[in-house]
């Protein structure tokens, strides 16, 4: 028997009712509601595999809730169903990302049928994946290097919402590489040859009167123009700018509908906690949904030591690759004090100390004394412990 969790949206609690009876009995795992917008707030919660979805509902439609879906779980299967049976709306359904379109009166041994088609092609699909995987070279994807697993997890998140576009927001120590993420995620992604919008939250707004927010807001997704806009630092925003941020986005939500495809992508990063940052008040409460469609958390340099070594080859590489000299490799007692070092200011702080060594013009490999100064003691005292 498949395990899978089903949501059935449908305004008449008969039909509900009796879906639910019949896929309990069947197997699954269901959940009913009778209106659009329970049906959002279920979706934000649970990953549902299948949600089957009315098109005629009074508040949300069918195809605004099946838009929403696409946005926040892209990976779950949405089956409009109508009662009205028109091939213009099947059409309509099938162009914005329905898996199929079921008509009223239907048999309940259908909804089996196409929940059980499903499941096999998504275990099918999972399958090749994990092949693909396996053979292929991983030790980068795009600019992003590392062979940890933490690094494998975040490259398999940016592969699997590359045709999506949900907004990201992306949290992680100074230096663990956010900004890099941001631009990998947009240049893999189908909006890459829209622009891509990079903005300091801590100074944008510095000379901008609290009552044009909104407007400054506004100009800066429109300089986007169906890219995306990077916030840098969101948590940076002050209170007014993310309460308009917010009410801007809600009414992209509201306007658009099942148009989602010409919004601007946004891409946040903060070197704060989030749950912390919205506890204190920094980030506002309401603004983290409508970020966190995608949650991405870069690790720190100390949590995935088994890549300095392959990012010191990287930086090499680049250096190597400008500089009038050569060097090409770091002695092992010299990379003794890398691999124990703690680096508290993480990929960009490694970044810096094989820059340093070009720039004093270590000729072919580094060794000890060529390592900055804290580095060496901290070496020195590891050795004596």
């Amino acid at each position: 028997m498949n395990v899978a969790d089903i949501l059935f949206v449908d305004d008449d609690r008969a039909i509900l009712e009796i879906v639910r009876e019949y896929l309990t009995e069947t197997g699954y795992r269901v959940d009913v509601v009778d209106n659009g917008l329970a049906a959002l707030e279920r979706i934000k919660d649970k990953p549902y595999h299948i949600v089957f979805t009315d098109i005629k509902m009074p508040d949300i439609d069918g195809l605004e809730l099946l838009s929403a879906i696409k946005e926040y779980r892209p990976e779950t299967e949405v089956i409009i169903v109508t009662g009205h049976g028109s091939m213009e709306s099947a059409i309509q359904a099938m162009k914005y990302g329905s898996y199929d379109y079921l008509q009223k009166p239907f048999k309940l041994n259908v909804l089996k049928i196409i929940i059980d088609r499903i499941l096999d092609e998504k275990k099918l699909k999972q399958e090749k994946i994990v092949l693909k995987t396996r053979v292929k070279d991983r030790h980068r994807y795009d600019a992003l290097v590392g062979v940890s697993l933490r690094m494998q997890e975040i490259y398999d998140t940016i592969e699997r919402m590359r045709q999506a576009s949900p907004n990201v927001l992306i949290e992680g120590e100074s230096g663990t590489g956010k900004e890099l993420a941001a631009h990998v995620i947009h240049r893999t992604s189908d909006r890459s040859q829209n622009p891509f919008v990079t903005v300091t939250c801590q100074s944008i707004f510095k000379h901008v009167a609290p009552d044009r927010y909104g407007e400054r807001i506004r100009e800066l997704l429109g300089s986007a123009r169906e890219g995306a806009l990077f916030l840098d630092e969101v948590c940076e925003l002050p209170v007014e700018a993310q309460a308009e941020l917010t009410a801007i986005l809600r009414e992209q939500v509201l306007r658009q509908g099942v148009d989602r495809s010409r919004s601007v992508r946004i891409i946040a990063a903060t070197n704060r906690s989030v749950k912390e940052a919205v506890a204190r008040g920094s980030l506002a409460k309401d603004l983290g949904p409508g970020l966190h469609q995608v949650f991405i958390q870069m690790p720190s340099l100390k949590d995935r030591k088994e890549d300095i070594c392959l990012l010191i080859n990287h930086f090499l590489h680049q250096f190597n690759a400008r500089s009038p000299h050569k060097v090409l490799a770091v002695a092992p007692e010299a990379m003794d004090y890398l691999l124990g070092y703690h680096w508290p200011g993480n990929v960009i702080q490694l970044e810096n100390v094989i820059e340093r060594a070009f720039a004093l013009g270590v000729e072919l490999v580094i060794q000890i004394d060529d390592l900055p100064a804290e580095i060496r003691t901290a070496g020195e005292i590891h050795r004596m412990s």
